[in-house]
């Protein structure tokens, strides 16, 4: 009798190893790509990229798993075809093949290329290498093969969207005779950032000036004139910022959508960087809280983070081909020559012409897709700068968000109305259009949503 216990026993424990030590299927969670995305945007600070060099990190990523994805998911259709220049994605041949692990390598891929702190990356994945392996190593091989596969397709793709052309480009030259035309700004005075950047390939407009917006109000300092009215309110909201206290609403709107990556702070004789989140980033953020308050699942997730960034990318370009054609003077410049050279904006000006406002441009491009994904009426609260210290901002939908982002560069000091009001008229074009011409999902692109 106690022979027979023993062999069950041992039965029993062989049974329990076997079964321990049989591979499992891999899996990637919505917040396993969250985190990815997260883990992008804190390098993207840590390096310091410009605005629009940030969009183009975001999207090629994006993009990078999104396709993988679309291969697996038939009511999602690939964006070959549909982003310009991009020609078909290679299909899978092994049927080992996971979708969802080949999306996340295809996705951390893309980004290791494009940054410069690549060990950032790699740690983490070679993380969910070492787990994965441990789970199901021939799975990992498969998808692994084809992540890669999919990342070089699409690293062939983006080579040819004149990046690397426009970074032996000659900088920008600033015509310091002509009183209108931008000039570097305290307290770094830096170069103007990225005055090629409306050469680089769109993906859906059909080219950097399709919505060129109307030019700005002709310079004049007379008084009376448009541009002088438009200046003088820039300089009257600040005083009356100042009289109000650092707390008022409008400081904290303004503080809220900073979102300046070039910011410097000055000790001494030394200066030191503050690193931020850029415009584009913090929409991804919200991305993050939108898909998460839907409950997306992956395929949806990607989807939402893949078009906001396709709208981010454009509207950069849109915006920058302006910025450079007028090259209009900052509020601060004008303000400090000929109205009080003790006067300073509450934000710190960013290195770059005035005309259109990026944040109203990529605001309200981004608000466009993501209305289209989740509908206009879907409210979230955006605790996206909250590790910057800001509190947590409430809104009843994208546009609502879009327009208090654009609002917050005449209360920030940096923009004349007409930047604003036009940038974030000139973002909604971009994002329309976009919605309009981009058909991701076969069965329309609304998804049912729960932000009412």
């Amino acid at each position: 009798m106690m022979f027979k216990n023993f062999s069950i026993l041992i039965f029993s424990v062989c049974v329990f190893i076997s079964c321990n030590t049989e591979q499992k299927p891999l899996s990637v969670t919505p917040d396993d790509y969250n985190n990815a995305v997260d883990k992008v945007t804190e390098v993207i600070i840590h390096d310091i990229f410009s605005p629009p060099v940030a969009s183009r990190i975001y999207a090629y990523s994006n993009i990078a798993a999104y396709e993988v994805l679309a291969q697996n998911h038939p009511e999602y259709n690939s964006l070959a075809g549909k982003l310009n220049g991009l020609g078909e994605t290679p299909k899978a041949e092994n049927p080992a093949v996971n979708y969802d692990v080949a999306a996340l390598i295809a996705q951390m891929e893309m980004a290791k290329s494009l940054i410069f702190s690549e060990d950032r990356i790699t740690e983490v994945r070679d993380s969910l290498y070492k787990t994965w392996e441990d789970q199901n190593a021939d799975e990992l091989v498969a998808s692994k093969a084809y992540g890669l596969q999919v990342a070089d397709h699409i690293k062939s793709w983006m080579d040819g969207d004149n990046y690397k052309q426009t970074r032996t480009m000659p900088k920008f030259s600033v015509n310091a005779d002509n009183p209108s035309r931008w000039q570097p700004t305290p307290p770094a005075y830096m170069d103007g950032i990225e005055p090629h950047w409306m050469k680089i390939r769109t993906f859906v407009l059909d080219s950097a000036s399709q919505f060129k917006p109307v030019p700005p109000p002709a310079f004049s300092m007379e008084e009376g004139s448009e541009f002088h009215n438009q200046l003088m309110e820039v300089f009257n909201v600040r005083n009356e910022m100042t009289a109000k206290g650092d707390d008022s609403e409008e400081a904290a709107i303004a503080k809220f959508w900073d979102c300046n990556p070039y910011v410097s702070t000055h000790k001494g004789h030394l200066m030191f960087a503050t690193k931020k989140i850029t415009p584009g980033g913090h929409w991804i953020g919200i991305v993050k809280i939108a898909t998460k308050k839907n409950n997306a699942d992956l395929m949806e997730t990607v989807y939402a983070y893949t078009k906001t960034s396709i709208a981010l990318f454009d509207g950069f370009i849109s915006c920058w081909d302006e910025k450079y054609r007028s090259n209009l003077i900052r509020p601060e410049t004008l303000i400090n020559q000929y109205i009080d050279d003790s006067w300073t904006p509450v934000l710190q000006t960013p290195p770059f012409p005035e005309y259109s406002s990026g944040h109203s441009v990529v605001s309200g491009a981004a608000a466009e897709v993501l209305t289209e994904i989740y509908g206009d009426n879907f409210q979230f609260d955006d605790d996206t700068e909250t590790a910057y210290g800001l509190p947590v901002r409430s809104f009843d939908s994208f546009r609502a968000a879009s327009s208090e982002a654009a609002l917050s560069r005449l209360y920030g000091g940096i923009h004349y109305r007409a930047a604003i009001d036009e940038g974030l008229k000139q973002g909604r074009q971009v994002g329309q259009y976009i919605v309009s011409n981009l058909h991701m999902k076969n069965d329309g692109e609304a998804l049912s949503h729960s932000g009412n």
